[in-house]
């Protein structure tokens, strides 16, 4: 009877900790075999191509308020979006009285970049590349120093308050644009 009791009040404790605990900060997105949706943000520069209409079609970058600033229509909000939302964003814009049938393509072709601080063999800024994990990129920094604690790893996201404290050898976190992460010193 005790032993259910206990338990019974340890998983209760369990779910409060949980449910408590995530409204700090979204989960992040541990690497299942799918990539991540890219989604735009204030830095990125993009080519929108609409079909037969080459003085639309151009090179444009997000501005620091998240904005794309289009010929005809005006400022688009492109903050959060995905490639395929801000298409179909554009598209019904130029479709409310501007173009006939529209068609809108969208390539990024400049994304943000990501950060590496700490213990690895280059600090720095790194060019961001769709599908690379957290171990990948430490790669791409040189690796790890040889004060670098190997197991654990700190990442923050652009828009998170908070730094995630990641288990490397357990999980396998994707890299998004803005990221920073950061290597620690291992203790002796």
């Amino acid at each position: 009877m005790k032993s259910s009791m206990i338990r019974a009040c340890a998983a209760t404790m369990l779910i409060l900790l949980v449910v408590g605990c995530s409204s700090s900060a979204p989960p992040l997105a541990v690497s299942d075999g799918g990539v991540p949706a890219y989604v735009l943000n204030a830095g990125d520069k993009v080519r929108v191509t609409v079909f037969n209409s080459p003085t639309l079609s151009g090179d444009f970058s997000v501005t620091g308020d998240g904005n794309l600033s289009f010929p005809l229509i005006g400022n688009v909000g492109v903050r959060g979006q995905t490639i395929e939302q801000t298409q179909e964003a554009i598209r019904a814009k130029l479709a409310d009285g501007y173009v006939n049938d529209p068609r809108v393509t969208l390539e990024v072709i400049n994304y943000r970049p990501f950060y590496i601080l700490g213990e690895v063999a280059r600090p720095g800024e790194y060019p961001f590349s769709i599908g690379v994990t957290v171990p990948q990129a430490i790669a791409i920094a040189g690796g790890y120093s040889y004060r670098a604690n190997k197991t654990n790893v700190f990442l923050k996201r652009v828009d998170d308050k908070i730094e995630h404290q990641l288990n490397v050898k357990k999980t396998n976190v994707y890299v998004m644009p803005g990221d920073i992460i950061r290597v620690g010193e291992r203790y002796f």
